[in-house]
């Protein structure tokens, strides 16, 4: 089990100006999240409430570009995918806020112009990846970096996972039904049988006890990365809820359908319809009651973003 940095539990002992100095080269105040939890019951001390991690991480040195008013990361997929493990292994063993994912696409950049609140869900994450060709075709056009390509979650998942399965970083699905989730979590150990899943659950809980309780139990197995997949903008919100609950969890990356695309559920568009963009057209024909209406209100304005708040 990994271990995480315990601030408030285990108290120092004294020890002379040697010792000390030597403990600084090392991790210091060390439990694992089990035994912080008793310490912390114990002593009566309740929930742990943790500012943000205040740290840079790798993440924040990527430059940004304005896209339908978010700032969005240059970063292409094989990119992402090693600094996601190596940031995560990183991270493995401290007890610190987990670094926050995103992506945006056309119907976030509509939910950010016309909700605060979801652009401020949106604000909070390290990063905010392209996963739309509009995105990088406006980019070409209006910004003076172009971003190198789409950074689509269903794609990025299978370069996580390789890269996860070379360097020993631990994942947890968490999201979509119980069919969905459990049909692609085994999809995946088929594939990668190397990957070291440490375990997946449906992503709808019956109340917020249990929903806390879930967190803390992901918290035990402290996965190196934890991908969320609940649909925008709930795995947001989830995130942005209980993230000092997952200190010990390295990245978390919202995933949206991520697990119904894994699992065979949902086909993906064709190669020509995604590098043209039009993989939104692909998905209102296979579910038009729940997504036709939805592009029909959404696009205009998100592609009027695009073009007026980009640069």
């Amino acid at each position: 089990m990994s271990r995480v940095l315990s601030n408030e539990c285990d108290a120092p002992l004294p020890m002379s100006n040697s010792a000390a100095a030597g403990r600084r080269r090392v991790e210091r105040r060390i439990s694992t999240f089990t035994e912080t939890r008793r310490l912390c019951a114990a002593r009566g001390i309740g929930e742990r409430r943790l500012s943000g991690d205040r740290r840079r991480n790798r993440f924040h040195e990527w430059r940004r570009i304005r896209i339908g008013d978010l700032p969005v990361v240059v970063a292409n997929r094989i990119e992402t995918a090693r600094v996601m493990v190596d940031e995560s292994l990183k991270r493995r063993g401290l007890w610190r806020y987990p670094t926050y994912l995103t992506s945006t696409n056309g119907e976030v950049t509509y939910r950010c112009a016309v909700s605060e609140g979801e652009r401020s869900l949106f604000l909070q994450a390290d990063a905010i990846h392209a996963d739309g060709m509009p995105h990088v075709f406006v980019s070409r056009l209006r910004c003076g970096t172009a971003l190198p390509e789409r950074v689509a979650t269903s794609d990025l998942f299978y370069d996580v996972a390789c890269e996860a399965e070379a360097k020993g970083a631990t994942m947890f699905m968490l999201g979509a039904t119980e069919l969905s989730n459990a049909t692609a979590a085994r999809l995946v150990e088929n594939r990668f049988p190397r990957l070291k899943l440490v375990g997946h659950r449906s992503g709808f809980f019956k109340n917020d006890a249990e929903e806390i309780r879930v967190c803390g139990q992901i918290a035990e197995l402290a996965p190196d990365i934890l991908w969320v997949s609940m649909g925008v903008p709930r795995e947001q919100r989830f995130i942005v809820r209980h993230r000092h609950r997952l200190t010990s969890v390295g990245v978390i990356k919202t995933s949206g359908g991520l697990f119904d695309f894994l699992a065979g559920f949902k086909p993906r568009a064709p190669a020509w319809m995604q590098d043209a963009g039009l993989e939104w057209v692909w998905r209102a024909c296979l579910e038009p009651k729940r997504l036709g209406w939805r592009y029909l209100k959404t696009n205009p304005l998100a592609l009027y973003l695009l073009l007026a708040k980009s640069g």
